[in-house]
């Protein structure tokens, strides 16, 4: 799948990133954590001064030429931040109120107060159409003590009218369309406002929303750690495998093969893996070790595809299932 950032005419694309590159290797990547006024620089997502403006229809007959207005529909358009042109964004009703993108970065300021959190990524999609912009909390979630998991808070909109201003707590890092896909299947809380004439009141009852965020946090916090302190034998392990990926008996050799070589790898990366050291021997490890599979050992053909796979579609399903069975 595409990644949907959005380039501009002199080659910039409307993506940053916070210390890592993402896999589709665009945009600006920041040496340090980036505060809200850097992100919207870094990203080219600041002064799109966000607008409705009327829209008019032109009907062209043999009695000549006809404007006629559009009392109950606007147009939603931006000032470009590279060129300064106005441009098209889409068609919306008349009790849509706009979002800036400042607004959107401020949410998040909003949500997390002081409590040290700094923004990760942000981007432009589908030619400024939609937005996002995450930050990572100030601290990885320890399940047990011994196995670290990034959170997120993620704020996405749109400037077309197809879509609210969404915020979720994710393990998963936004850096393009398929990643916010996966963020919204993995999102362990989110809270939606429209974009109606008080949002700006609504956007100010987002510290509500933290309270509910905190204790979806803590809810899957323990349901990790159950994971970790239940063990898992590698029978059981095998048969969760077995349900990930069925063989059916009329399977050709090669898919029987495969299915062997595959096993092979999931075993090693359970019992043998140094990745797997300090929770092996617990249906945690079980997780994880599927997920490594799918993030560096399925086969590929390139990196980006297997990166794709592992972010979107089956393999994001795969990852979803396994923590179903393991979670039992």
């Amino acid at each position: 799948m595409a990644h949907e950032l959005e380039t501009f005419a002199n080659g910039q694309t409307a993506f940053a990133s916070a210390r890592l590159s993402a896999w589709h290797q665009l945009g600006t990547v920041t040496d340090d954590c980036m505060t809200a006024e850097q992100v919207m620089s870094k990203a080219l997502l600041g002064g799109w001064e966000v607008r409705k403006i009327a829209v008019q229809g032109i009907e062209l007959t043999t009695k000549g030429v006809t404007k006629v207005d559009c009392p109950d529909k606007y147009m939603t358009v931006r000032t470009n931040p590279v060129t300064g042109a106005t441009e098209y964004l889409g068609i919306v009703g008349d009790d849509y109120t706009t979002v800036q993108n400042e607004q959107v970065a401020e949410t998040l300021n909003l949500l997390v107060d002081e409590s040290g959190a700094h923004f990760e990524t942000a981007g432009s999609m589908r030619k400024g159409k939609s937005v996002f912009v995450t930050m990572k909390l100030p601290q990885a979630m320890t399940v047990a003590g011994v196995d670290d998991l990034d959170l997120y808070l993620a704020a996405t909109t749109s400037h077309d009218g197809t879509a609210s201003l969404r915020l979720d707590a994710t393990p998963v890092r936004i850096v393009c369309a398929n990643t916010q896909r996966l963020a919204y299947s993995r999102s362990r809380a989110s809270y939606t406002f429209r974009h109606t004439s008080n949002i700006t009141s609504k956007i100010a009852e987002a510290r509500q929303a933290l309270g509910l965020m905190w204790k979806a946090f803590a809810a899957f916090e323990t349901e990790a750690e159950k994971m970790i302190n239940e063990a898992l034998t590698m029978g059981e392990f095998e048969k969760i495998v077995a349900q990930l990926w069925p063989v059916a008996d009329d399977a050709s050799d090669t898919a029987k093969n495969n299915a062997k070589q595959r096993t092979a790898t999931l075993r090693y990366l359970i019992r043998d893996a140094d990745t797997q050291k300090a929770i092996k021997g617990t249906r945690w490890a079980g997780f994880q070790a599927v997920t490594e599979y799918l993030d560096h050992f399925a086969p590929a053909k390139t990196d980006v595809a297997r990166a794709t796979r592992a972010l979107t579609g089956a393999g994001a399903d795969l990852k979803s299932r396994a923590f179903e069975l393991l979670a039992v």
